[in-house]
């Protein structure tokens, strides 16, 4: 009998595809590493565009996803599995940024350069261009700690609770702080519009 290829594949894909993150990454913990091509499949872009949004730089966001799962493997076994795996890898990615910007004290929030364009604004309307590039320019003009909750919350889909993990905070105190930076949005959006 020939070599053909195995029937059941597109099942196993979809069992695995069907795999919580948790469990995929206590498999990572135990020295399963092969169960992390997934969870980095899952992740990659979204991690991507957090550092994107954090520092308008693609190959530097590239970079740190790398980074990203560099450290998954060597703090495996700090992972609990009581909390969510995506809580935790935004925990790791926040501290690799970070890290970077510590590494490179040259580094500046003040991003000047207008054709650094965000990737995929997860928004589903269709809106101007112009207004969609006006936007973009205001997320970059507020200071980072506005600029990543707004990341997290709006174009990653973050729940409060769980940023509030990430900054060691409530829910409600999270809530408040998007609110502010959603209205430092507004106003710099504004102050834009004014200067055209």
């Amino acid at each position: 009998m020939g070599l053909r290829s195995f029937p059941f594949e597109p099942r196993i894909k979809k069992v695995l595809e069907s795999i919580g993150d948790n469990a995929l990454m206590l498999k990572v913990k135990t020295g399963e590493l092969d169960h992390l091509g997934l969870l980095y499949e899952r992740y990659k872009r979204p991690l991507f565009g957090y550092f994107y949004h954090m520092n308008n730089d693609k190959m530097l966001a590239e970079d740190l996803v790398q980074a990203v799962f560099m450290r998954v493997i060597k703090y495996k076994h700090s992972f609990r599995g009581d909390g969510k795996f995506k809580t935790w890898v935004f925990h790791i990615a926040r501290n690799v940024n970070t890290d970077h910007h510590k590494k490179h004290k040259n580094y500046t929030d003040d991003i000047e350069d207008e054709h650094n364009e965000l990737p995929e604004m997860e928004t589903g309307i269709h809106a101007k261009e112009e207004q969609l590039t006006q936007m973009e320019r205001a997320l970059t003009m507020l200071d980072k700690d506005k600029r990543e909750l707004l990341t997290l919350s709006k174009l990653k889909s973050m729940k409060y609770r769980e940023i509030g993990e990430l900054y060691d905070s409530t829910e409600s105190a999270i809530k408040v702080k998007v609110f502010r930076a959603m209205q430092a949005l507004k106003k710099q959006y504004e102050a834009l519009e004014m200067t055209e």
